[in-house]
């Protein structure tokens, strides 16, 4: 799949697809408290409506990346945008109106979830088919700026949203969601493939030499992914919770808190995906690098109680964090075959979102048991992910200067 020159608008209009995809839970973040006082609900429930989001997501992403491969990535994200808007309608109109608020907004969480699955991870896929060598990593840079840019505003606009009435949210993602499909529609231009998809039999084979030949460092690769959201999306479950129990902040002052470490994070993935071009032993670097300041930094929370010097700390975290995510979205996207290339940053984007789905309730249970126990927990858990990439992904010394080389050719695995 291909078009002749994309352009800006068709930047713009990847771009919107992942920002949509992280609308579904940072926009909930500062809202969860005020959730479970009008749900009645436990705090690990309230966690829940986070959590089934993204394990819907989970599960429906290889299936839904699969499909992009077999027919086309418009043909996915277009229905999975509608879908996601419906199941923000219907948690809406529960919570306005049904009885049994809680379980119909959960099974509308699931629709955004199934939704979702269709949205950032093949926007991955289309970029790496629509772009290629270091404009491809620019771009790449720009979609995770574009979910970081996500997260910064989403809390604050989960805030004002609530300023109307507490799940006004919910009925802000189909407005949402229909923008970006007008965008995809208008200004995204697939080329038709060359030749007939493979059968599915055919296709499992080639997945299976894909995993078979590169499987020990996608594995690690899937794996520091997976942490860093999970780190990300636990502690600003976390702050959510103490800036308004601890601190007596609420509303758009709470959103703009929880947003600094994010446009934090947002910023550093720009700069790092417009920077690191096809260098793979830079990404290499900036990944190990980025594992060691979120370690670094969530071991120091330990320390810190007071408000301003906590978000100082943590900034350095989401520094890493935007270190990192540029670099393994390359790595990953320029590995294997375009026909094959749907399922394989699908199946990224599914551990991704287990990464988010188990965050909330795990943190919450170690809030209940530890302050300590929780920071260096996730410390020790960042450390491992950075020493995984270290030893598992090797990068040839002398890199080919062919633009027609892929990543995979430039990478050694042990």
């Amino acid at each position: 799949m291909a078009t002749k020159k994309p352009n800006g608008w068709t930047i713009l209009a990847i771009g919107s697809i992942p920002m949509i995809l992280v609308l579904g839970n940072s926009m909930l973040i500062p809202l969860l408290p005020k959730m479970k006082t009008e749900l009645d609900v436990s705090q690990f429930k309230v966690s829940l409506i986070i959590s089934v989001f993204s394990i819907a997501a989970a599960i429906s992403i290889p299936i839904l990346g699969y499909l992009s491969d077999r027919f086309s990535r418009k043909a996915v994200i277009i229905p999975a945008l509608i879908l996601y808007g419906s199941g923000g309608l219907l948690a809406g109109a529960a919570s306005a109106w049904f009885s049994n608020a809680y379980m119909w907004v959960l099974a509308g969480r699931v629709m955004q979830g199934i939704g979702a699955a269709g949205t950032a991870p093949i926007a991955m896929a289309l970029t790496g088919d629509l772009f290629k060598g270091a404009k491809q990593s620019r771009v790449l840079g720009l979609v995770e700026a574009s979910n970081g840019f996500g997260k910064v505003i989403s809390p604050i606009l989960g805030s004002l949203f609530a300023l109307l009435f507490w799940y006004a949210a919910f009925f802000a993602f189909p407005i949402f969601c229909l923008i970006s499909v007008l965008l995809t529609i208008f200004f995204i231009k697939e080329k038709k493939a060359e030749k007939e998809p493979p059968p599915l039999g055919k296709y499992v084979k080639g997945l299976v030499s894909v995993f078979k030949n590169e499987g020990r460092w996608l594995f690690a690769a899937y794996f520091t992914g997976a942490t860093c959201l999970f780190a990300l999306f636990g502690i600003l479950f976390y702050i959510s919770d103490i800036l308004e129990k601890d601190h007596g902040i609420d509303g758009i002052p709470k959103g703009g808190i929880l947003a600094i470490p994010l446009l934090v994070m947002t910023t550093t993935s720009y700069i790092t995906g417009s920077k690191i071009g096809k260098k793979m032993g830079l990404m290499k670097s900036l990944i190990v690098l980025g594992t060691l300041l979120m370690t670094a930094s969530f071991a120091s929370l330990v320390f810190f109680e007071k408000l301003v010097p906590f978000i100082a700390v943590l900034v350095v975290s989401s520094i890493g964090t935007g270190l990192v995510l540029p670099c393994i979205n390359s790595f990953i996207t320029g590995s294997v075959p375009t026909d094959r290339r749907g399922f394989v940053t699908s199946l990224y984007g599914s551990v991704r979102f287990l990464g988010v789905a188990i965050g909330p309730p795990i943190f919450s249970t170690l809030m209940e048991w530890s302050r300590t126990g929780m920071f260096l927990t996730t410390a020790g858990l960042t450390l491992f992910a950075g020493l995984l990439c270290l030893t598992l992904i090797h990068v040839k010394k002398k890199e080919p200067t062919d633009s027609k080389d892929s990543l995979f050719d430039k990478l050694q695995f042990s």
